[in-house]
């Protein structure tokens, strides 16, 4: 049933890779078409393409500081995805929860990669209704975003399971 660790990582690791390779395309194809700041109606009142380099971390954070955040968050990052290796070593078996580390370690590394290279995160999703604006992101926050999602349905599920 489960996996040993050994021969379950290969397939988190390509995963990993995968978003990687995703998340750079679709940033480079933004960069290429779009001009920073205009915006690309897809959904009307919903969905928009646009260009915007965050130096910061989600939602801004520390966008405004003077320019150590960039060597901050690569730092963090690269952290984060040793860690997230170790996991995905250690539980490769558990699919959902290996499932999960895998989208956040794609991910992590698809924004490390735009912070050495570039200095700053390129986003390029806005999705808004009326007056109300989720910050623009990419496929990396993406699946990030969907990881740990994974990890809390992962979570509740194993909490249930031991009542």
């Amino acid at each position: 049933m489960a996996r040993s660790g050994r021969s379950g990582i290969g397939g988190g690791l390509l995963l990993a890779l995968a978003i990687v390779g995703l998340d750079q395309l679709t940033k480079a194809m933004a960069v290429r078409l779009i001009h920073p700041g205009s915006r690309i109606p897809v959904i009307a009142d919903f969905f928009d393409l646009t260009l915007i380099y965050n130096t910061g971390a989600a939602f801004s954070f520390l966008a405004g500081a003077s320019g150590w955040q960039r060597w901050f968050f690569v730092g963090l990052g690269i952290a984060a995805a040793a860690f997230l290796i170790f996991l995905l070593a250690r539980h490769a078996g558990q699919r959902l929860f290996a499932l999960g580390v895998a989208l956040i370690l794609g991910g992590a590394v698809g924004n490390v990669i735009d912070r050495i290279h570039i200095g700053k995160v390129v986003d390029f999703v806005l999705l808004y209704h009326d007056r109300f604006y989720w910050p623009a992101f990419n496929v990396a926050d993406s699946a990030i975003t969907l990881g740990v999602t994974l990890l809390i349905i992962d979570e509740i599920r194993r909490v249930r399971r031991s009542r």
